[in-house]
């Protein structure tokens, strides 16, 4: 997918207003003047930009026009004369059309072109534009993408809010080789390339890194799941990334960059949608933008604010229940961007989501269609804060970033641990595969079964800073050094009783500091052949301590600990550009994440640390966008050593322990191709093969054969098309499907249930302009059951099946307005 224009999407929240303003909207905005700043770059990135902030339609016929350099355009004018500018820049000529658009053809031609737009284009990487370059910001230097010795992929913001504005879901729809566990929004895990450890959120650092810009948005905790309202990009980086980006990156980055300030302009946006889900109930969003100047170019602010609410679709006979798992968020986001001048931007933001979910989404596998009988309501809360400044200075080749994050996270779950009518006295498994949860739970209720909660609740505060200097890739050289500093302090409570009077169990609390110093450069050693080594060392101080401690365990000293690690990461890379639009690449990453403490009944015991070695190979032919054909492929062995897992253990409850090694074979490759002007097709698959190869001696009888949620195959394909239906209006469809394959939920012996397998679709359409529109989604068109997840409740595991569905057939009806 690509852009032929910049379009901001949005939804109106009066569904009669938008036909209204469409066919009052004036010529005479083109002849209003408007503050205009067009980078250097392509003609269809510039007129792109210019359809936003002139709030005008341009379309560009001609697809060897739409890719002419033309220069930078910047100051106070009309549409009209921007586009006049740009088409004698191109060597074109800017007709005016009926209804205040525009259109720029070759001078040379006499007869008009058809309006067909250009296939919009899916960005590589976060850009700076800069001639024709592609800059990958993500290298913390701005490596040019035929340079860049990786696999890195950048989904456009607009793309993702088309239909509706999601969360991580909406970024796995566009990924083959990222997946995630489905407990529900605020509770999951994300993996990359198949480095996953385990289905729960323990103690453990996640295997990737999440980042908002260049502030990390958390440690060990779950994905917040942020809407993604007023985004400028995602960008997904495969393995391991241990030299620049620390511990927990061992699969990889996920970095959200948000839409910035704009200096001078007063900017607003609306949206809005109504769904409806079958089996279900209906749905509704709605979200705003503004951008205020207050000093003028001085100081600018940026304010988000949206509401989600997704009809539930599960049903529950056992309370006699409907549609039980709605869920509703709502969130806030603001930044102040300040200009001080000589080259300084100061950036203060804060960020702020609530996300409530009225019950679980699982439903039993035997069971009728999308129910489950439970006796307890497994709600949850997720609470997610964040403030963050950000410091940067550019001088002619040199740039200084300084980022520093404060976060806090809280998630509050519930899951139903009653003991199903007639087990309650039923003895384990004899194979050993049994739940070993009853004692606990006969514990808890011997008058069972009566209904039983457990709850969890998981306190999060994180603090994290960086400093960076750097110098871009120019005359065959560029580098990058840094310096970082954490805190984060995350801690478990838990309960299990009858509902109201819970009794509580052990829990525990983590901290760990880390200081840490890195660096990294690139050579050319000859024309179209770069070396790039780095480092990173890394001190860190790690302690813990038992919560709710049993009286006769309270004096054992393994209820609290600490120690220090040291870690060392290298890294190489080679790139050779063998060809025009091609490159090889090969690439030795490391990475690590620290150790800590973790309950196990009423005791508290430490694990150790993990590493991962990862060695890739690949190619890559073109970059989306810039060509009519795009290939890419990577293959990659990774090393795991001392993985840490979260599992149940033998009372029903979730602990942590190091399982043993590991190894993965990843194989991933992507085509794009714009067979047509308006067309683009992409498609894309990941084959993984893991394997636990040395499990530590107590899960020697597990079934350990793979590594947990990795299906072995994953593929992903979609189409855009974009054309003018007049001079006014444009139609864009979209039609995204993507294949998740069987993977096992957990690791030990009562996680060794299948899931995956299913397929999801989804088809898009919108019709309107670049400041107003409206739009027809239709999400899982077969209406399919699937198993995106085998796990509801741990306590019933082995003795009730369970399964998380897809979201039933839902269709959304959306408006979108920009002022």
């Amino acid at each position: 997918m690509g852009v032929d224009r910049q379009r901001q999407v949005i939804r109106f929240p009066f569904l009669l207003a938008v036909p209204s303003a469409l066919a009052l909207a004036s010529p005479v905005v083109a002849a209003s003047a408007a503050q205009i700043d067009l980078p250097a770059g392509r003609l269809g990135d510039a007129v792109a930009l210019l359809a936003t902030q002139a709030r005008i339609s341009v379309s560009v016929p001609d697809a060897g026009l739409w890719a002419r350099p033309v220069p930078v355009i910047r100051g106070r004018m009309s549409g009209r004369e921007a586009v006049t500018r740009l088409a004698r820049a191109a060597g074109g000529k800017a007709e005016a059309l009926a209804g205040g658009g525009w259109r720029i053809t070759p001078a040379r031609r006499a007869r008009r072109a058809q309006p067909v737009t250009p296939a919009v284009l899916t960005t590589i990487a976060a850009v700076e534009p800069a001639g024709t370059d592609i800059i990958v910001t993500a290298s913390k230097r701005d490596i040019r993408l035929g340079d860049y010795p990786a696999t890195v992929s950048v989904l456009d913001g607009r793309d993702l809010a088309l239909g509706g504005t999601g969360g991580t879901d909406a970024i796995l729809a566009r990924q083959a080789n990222l997946s995630s566990t489905h407990l529900g929004a605020g509770r999951n895990k994300l993996f990359i390339r198949g480095i996953a450890d385990s289905s729960f959120t323990g103690p453990t650092q996640a295997t990737v890194g999440q980042y908002f810009g260049d502030v990390r948005l958390s440690y060990n905790a779950p994905d917040p799941d942020l809407k993604l309202y007023d985004i400028a990009s995602v960008e997904v980086i495969e393995g391991p990334n241990g030299t620049l980006y620390g511990a927990g990156s061992l699969g990889g980055i996920v970095r959200v960059v948000r839409n910035a300030p704009r200096p001078g302009r007063v900017e607003a946006s609306a949206s809005a949608g109504v769904s409806a889900t079958q089996h279900g109930e209906p749905g509704g969003d709605l979200g705003a933008m503004v951008n205020l100047p207050v000093a003028g170019d001085a100081a600018t602010l940026r304010i988000v604010g949206y509401g989600v609410s997704e009809g539930g679709y599960i049903d529950n006979p056992a309370r006699d229940e409907n549609d039980v798992n709605r869920t509703d968020t709502y969130g806030a986001r603001a930044t102040l961007r300040l200009l001080p001048g000589d080259g300084w931007t100061v950036d203060l933001g804060g960020t702020f989501q609530k996300i409530h979910g009225a019950d679980s989404q699982y439903a039993d596998r035997d069971g009728p269609r999308l129910t489950r009988s439970t006796l307890v309501d497994q709600g949850f809360d997720g609470r997610y804060a964040l403030a963050d400044l950000v410091i940067v200075k550019d001088w002619d080749d040199l740039r200084l970033v300084s980022s520093t994050g404060l976060a806090s996270q809280k998630l509050d779950e519930r899951y139903d641990a009653t003991v199903p009518e007639g087990m309650a006295d039923a003895p384990p498994d004899a194979s050993g595969d049994g739940a070993r949860q009853w004692p606990l739970l006969a514990q808890a209720a011997p008058l069972a079964p009566q209904p039983l909660v457990f709850a969890q609740n998981n306190d999060t505060r994180f603090f994290s800073s960086e400093t960076r200097l750097s110098r871009p890739m120019r005359d065959g050289f560029g580098w990058v050094m840094g310096i970082s500093f954490l805190d984060n302090r995350a801690r478990l409570t838990r309960s299990l009783g009858p509902v109201g009077v819970p009794t509580p169990l052990t829990g525990v609390t983590n901290r760990i500091r880390e200081y840490t110093g890195y660096g990294e450069a690139s050579i050319e050693l000859r024309h179209g052949l770069l070396v790039t080594a780095g480092a990173r060392l890394t001190h860190s101080r790690l302690s813990g301590e038992g919560e709710d401690v049993a009286v006769d365990v309270a004096f054992d000293r393994a209820v609290r600990g600490s120690r220090s690690e040291t870690n060392v990461l290298p890294s190489l890379a080679v790139s050779a550009n063998v060809l025009p639009d091609f490159i090889l690449f090969a690439r030795y990453q490391q990475g690590f994440r620290p150790g800590g403490l973790a309950v196990e009944g009423d005791f508290v015991r430490q694990f150790r640390r993990d590493q991962i070695a990862s060695w890739e190979a690949g190619a890559r032919y073109g970059a989306p966008g810039w060509g009519g054909f795009q290939l890419a492929a990577t293959f990659s062995v990774t090393q795991w050593d001392d993985i840490q897992a979260d599992f149940i253990d033998s009372a029903g409850l979730p602990t942590t322990a190091n399982i043993g090694d590991g190894r993965i074979y990843s194989l991933a490759a992507s085509a794009g191709l714009r067979p047509l002007p308006g067309l683009s097709v992409e498609a894309a698959f990941v084959y993984n093969d893991s394997k636990v190869s040395d499990p530590v001696p107590v899960f020697q009888l597990a079934r350990l054969s793979q590594l947990p949620n990795v299906a072995q195959f994953s593929a992903r394909g979609s189409v855009d098309y974009q054309t003018f239906i007049s001079d006014a209006l444009d139609l864009r469809l979209s039609a995204n499907l993507r294949y998740v394959g069987s993977s096992r939920l957990g690791v030990g012996p009562v996680l060794g249930e299948a899931q995956g397998d299913y397929l999801d679709t989804a088809l898009t359409a919108r019709i309107g302009r670049p400041d107003f529109g409206v739009s027809f989604t239709v999400t899982n068109l077969a209406d399919a059951v699937g198993n995106r997840f085998a796990l509801g409740t741990p306590f019933l595991m082995n003795r009730i099946d369970q399964i998380t569905p897809l979201r039933p057939r839902t269709v959304r009806l959306g408006f979108d307005a920009r002022f």
